[in-house]
């Protein structure tokens, strides 16, 4: 059972939330806050995975919530769903790029598209909720969605794989977005073309006419045939790349022939019809089987990088280590802590080796420098490192600023011994 915060004073919409969890034996168990400082501070203490926000709630300043969570980067964990009214869409959207967004419902909508990402989330919960299991205790993480032909569905998925690969520091902000736009182009490529077989001059005819390819898509799964097809969306997650592929139940197309025509004509051609080459740019070694109903691509990763600095700690002196530099010998004063922002550290005592830390384990040093003690351990650079320094004044000021990073730090702790366990009961301390 995982507590998720449920924003909102919306009594019918907490009621329907309410419901559609007992559907999933409450696997998901609503906590309802019904304004802001509250929200917040569950938020800040207790750091959900999965957030539900009313974001047209009058009673609710949610836009002070969304803009801390997005200044804060350790609220930022948490997946968002946000629910808003239709005239309020606009003014909603301002507020979520950036934002760590798993779903946007309207609320006219909200009962079947919140069934539906519930259901996901729970599908594919290896994905949202095992970021530290595959940081640390696995070298791969694989699955696959099974998805069936509603196009509602296929933002929430690229959505899922984004923000995982974002959160765990194996892309950047701006690749993000670049990845997001391939998976969402190739996923609705194989409900719209694989599985409802819809052309390239029926779609041109539909959208002149009409506007919206999603309604075109509902109106060919009408068909009981078309209906019962699914779009299969494998991933292997590994430290270094990702490979996904994208698999429709249809009769395939000529890719040769699109890829061609993508290649000859300028960027900006027709009403549609240059998702390939987008797509091509964003992703690494695209390709299609014979048949042409599945498609797979890679991701490569950025290495031993942060993705964010706390905004508390942007003042900090930053320290440049090159490859065997050492940060600090056994024995020392311990003046500072750092933050890794990016690098791998390799931790002894004496000559024995303990372990390796990455800007996934956060800070550096902290233990000594919370308990006043001389540094237990001598800590070298593995190839490039940077850290920011922060001091014990900082730190303090920033705890005194922002309570909850005193919870966050006790549980790194905490998590840090289990995992340092873990690892001398594996052998990993004799390289």
């Amino acid at each position: 059972m995982r507590k998720m915060p449920v924003i909102s004073t919306d009594r019918e919409l907490n009621d329907r939330i309410e419901r559609i969890c007992r559907r999933f034996d409450n696997y998901f168990l609503p906590v309802f806050l019904d304004d802001r400082d509250a929200a917040l501070e569950y938020l800040k203490y207790e750091l959900p995975e999965i957030n539900v926000i009313n974001a047209s709630d009058p009673h609710i300043d949610t836009n002070t919530v969304l803009e801390d969570v997005k200044s804060d980067p350790w609220l930022h964990y948490g997946g968002i769903i946000a629910v808003h009214t239709s005239p309020d869409e606009q003014r909603v959207h301002q507020h979520l790029p950036n934002s760590n967004i798993i779903s946007v419902i309207s609320r006219g909508e909200f009962v079947g598209s919140f069934y539906r990402v519930v259901r996901i989330l729970i599908q594919n919960r290896q994905i949202l909720f095992q970021r530290d299991l595959q940081s640390y205790l696995l070298r791969t993480i694989s699955g696959r969605f099974v998805m069936d032909n509603d196009p509602s569905n296929v933002r929430t998925y690229a959505n899922l794989v984004t923000s995982f690969l974002y959160n765990s520091n194996y892309i950047n902000r701006d690749k993000k977005d670049r990845v997001h736009v391939a998976i969402f182009e190739l996923l609705m490529n194989a409900l719209e073309h694989g599985n409802c077989r819809i052309t390239y001059d029926e779609k041109s005819r539909w959208l002149e006419g009409h506007g919206d390819i999603l309604a075109l898509i509902r109106k060919k799964c009408e068909d009981p045939e078309i209906r019962k097809r699914n779009v299969v969306f494998s991933y292997r997650i590994t430290p270094e790349r990702s490979y996904f592929s994208i698999k429709d139940e249809g009769e395939g197309f000529d890719w040769r022939k699109r890829v061609e025509r993508a290649a000859a004509q300028p960027v900006n051609f027709g009403p549609h019809g240059h998702g390939l080459k987008m797509v091509a740019h964003y992703v690494e070694n695209l390709r299609y089987n014979d048949k042409g109903n599945e498609v797979s691509f890679e991701v490569s990763h950025q290495r031993d990088e942060s993705n964010v600095v706390p905004g508390i700690f942007d003042r900090s002196e930053e320290s440049v280590f090159q490859d065997r530099d050492v940060v600090f010998f056994e024995g020392e004063e311990s003046n500072y802590l750092y933050y890794i922002a990016s690098g791998r550290l390799d931790i002894f005592s004496g000559d024995k080796y303990l372990t390796t830390l990455t800007p996934d384990d956060i800070f550096l040093g902290e233990m000594s420098f919370l308990l006043n003690n001389r540094r237990s351990a001598t800590v070298i650079s593995s190839g490039r490192s940077v850290l920011v320094k922060i001091s014990k004044n900082a730190f303090i000021n920033a705890i005194k600023d922002k309570p909850h990073y005193g919870i966050f730090l006790a549980r790194l702790l905490a998590q840090r011994l289990m995992r340092l366990n873990v690892r001398i009961a594996q052998g990993e301390g004799a390289r």
